[in-house]
This record gives structure tokens, C-alpha cells and sequence, in this order.
């Protein structure tokens, strides 16, 4: 039985092939199938974890093209709904030599953004180990915003773990202080919150990672939070006392940086999953999130477990 949920919006994305030339300029484009969430499941697959994905797609080209790329990744997709009405949204993708590169959404309006909140309460949660969740969805409408809490609740009734990236998205929201104020809402029913510092020096006002941890450990239900310091590593604190720093791996060429936080969240959840130490779930995180930087699409540097086994006897 599946022992990991997570929603979003799942896109198709179009990367360029021409490197450093703009969207305007570049000619050779390949598909990938995209979105946060949908980057954390397919990561967690390819790891063997039992996964289910839930989302709302059109029912056009796009959407088919997703429902096939995830079910052949063995995703299940018992709560992944089709709609006439509305379309599936895309985006492209420059490339670049140095750098995070352009993006550019056909998104508005998208099916998933039509969500219905109500669909959270025909999920079975029996066998749920953990449940992740992003700001991304919620700043794509009011009733997706619904969605997210009425998850969150079913979760925390649970006793369900939590796990919450910001993922900010400034221009999906009406302006930044609602986006904070939204973020931080949600952020506060997670068991584990991990923001990147930027991230939260822009929900919070502070790049002190022990400060960071303070702000969002007065929650209450909030246990544990890790801040993602790109290639540096990650600090984490926990509602006991316990913190640390747990260094990053250098990586020689970086291809592509999209992906990255979501490749952390991926090896994070993986060691929760398999029960392993927190310092051992942040340093899988690390690790995926050092991968994911050298291919390639959103997704395609997630290694599997024998690909992760050897980054990791070499990293040694």
C-alpha cells in the first residue's frame, strides 16, 4: 500500500536545447514532464517507495502525456482526475552555462487550479507515512488554498508526518505579503518545514538559520525544521533541542539547477520513509539535491537506490 501522498499541479515543461540563447532566440526544445510535487513523487518512485500522486489534469495532449510519463514511473494515480473544461499548463525552459535559467508559465487558469476541495476526503490515509505539500498549489486558487488546509488537517488528525517546502512563487500571488502570510499559515501545520534560505529570509526577515528554526519551532505543531543552504548543506533543528549542520557535496559541472529543492525534499522523505536517523534523511537530501543540479528536465538527475548508493561511496 502506498506510504506517500503529495498534490500539486503537474506541468509539461519544454527545455531548450540551444544553451544560453534566449526563449526568443533558442530553436530545439525537449519535453519533460514537470511540478514540485510531482518532481518529489517521481524521485520517491524511482527510490521504490510507494507512491500516490493527486492532482486534476485536462484532458488534452498534455494531460495524457503526464498520466502516461507517471504512470510508467509507477506513481499511482488513483486520485489524478481528468476535466474537459479546462487545460493542462505548460511552460518553457531556457538553458544556460552558469545560473538558475528562464522561465516562462502558460498556467493561469489550468486545470488543476479547478481542484475540488472537497475530493481530499475521498483519499484513504490508512496506511500514509507521510504527506508532502508545497506553497505552490495553494497560490493557484482560493479553493486549491482549501484543498492544501483540508489535507493538512486530515494529516495532523492522523498523526500523519507533514513535510512542507515553501517553494515561493511570487508571481503566482496577488502580492508578497499575501504570499507570506499564506505560506507561513500553511508552514505552521507541518510536522517538518524546510525552507531554503532565501526563502526564508523573505518569509521571516532573517538568513540566521537558528533563527529561522525558532520562528517557525514556536508552532506547535511543527517538530522539526531544515534549512536548505544550496551547496553548503543544511541545518536543522528540532522542537527537542537537537541541531546541526550537515555539509553539502560538491559537484564539478552544473547543468541544470531547477529541480534541486525538490531533489532534497526527495532524499529527506526517503530516509524518514526507510526509517533512518534525521541526520541521515538531511544527508540523502543532500545528496539527491547535489545530483539533480548535473542533468538535464526538472527531475531527470534523481538517481535510483544503486545510483544513490555509489554518489554516495564516492562522496565519502
Amino acid at each position: 500500500m502506498p506510504e506517500f501522498l503529495s498534490i500539486g499541479e503537474p506541468l509539461v515543461v519544454f527545455a531548450a536545447e540551444d544553451k544560453d540563447q534566449s526563449l526568443i532566440k533558442a530553436e530545439s526544445f525537449k519535453k519533460y514532464v514537470a511540478g514540485a510535487e510531482l518532481n518529489v513523487c517521481l524521485g520517491l518512485s524511482k527510490l521504490n517507495n510507494i507512491v500516490h500522486y493527486v492532482s486534476m489534469l485536462g484532458r488534452d495532449p498534455f494531460g495524457e502525456f503526464i498520466i502516461d510519463s507517471i504512470q510508467h514511473s509507477k506513481i499511482r494515480t488513483d486520485y489524478v482526475s481528468l476535466t474537459d473544461k479546462y487545460k493542462t499548463g505548460f511552460y518553457f525552459k531556457n538553458k544556460v552555462s552558469t545560473g538558475d535559467p528562464n522561465t516562462f508559465y502558460f498556467r493561469a487558469g489550468s486545470a488543476a487550479s479547478h481542484f475540488d476541495a472537497a475530493k481530499i476526503s475521498q483519499i484513504d490515509f490508512s496506511n500514509l507515512k507521510v504527506i508532502h505539500v508545497t506553497g505552490i498549489f495553494a497560490a493557484l486558487s482560493s479553493e486549491n488554498m482549501k484543498a492544501l488546509l483540508e489535507l493538512e488537517n486530515f494529516a495532523n488528525n492522523r498523526n500523519i508526518m507533514l513535510t512542507f517546502d515553501p517553494n515561493l512563487r511570487p508571481a503566482l500571488w496577488k502580492n508578497q505579503s499575501t504570499m507570506i502570510r499564506a505560506t507561513n499559515h500553511l508552514a505552521a501545520n507541518a510536522t517538518v518545514v524546510m525552507p531554503g534560505i532565501n526563502e526564508a529570509e523573505i518569509l521571516m526577515g532573517s538568513r540566521d538559520p537558528k533563527a529561522i528554526a525558532e520562528f517557525y519551532l514556536k508552532r506547535k505543531r511543527t517538530q522539526i525544521v531544515v534549512i536548505k543552504l544550496g551547496a553548503k548543506g543544511a541545518y536543522f533543528q528540532t522542537k527537542q533541542g537537537s541541531s546541526g549542520f550537515i555539509p553539502g557535496y560538491k559537484v564539478t559541472t552544473v547543468v541544470d539547477t531547477v529541480g534541486a529543492g525538490d531533489g532534497f525534499a526527495v532524499g529527506f522523505i526517503h530516509g524518514i520513509l526507510n526509517d533512518c536517523s534525521l541526520q541521515q534523511a538531511i544527508g540523502y537530501g543532500n545528496a539527491i539535491g547535489a545530483m539533480a543540479v548535473t542533468s538535464e528536465g526538472d527531475n531527470d538527475g534523481y538517481p535510483d537506490l544503486k545510483q544513490l548508493s555509489r554518489f554516495l561511496n564516492s562522496n565519502q
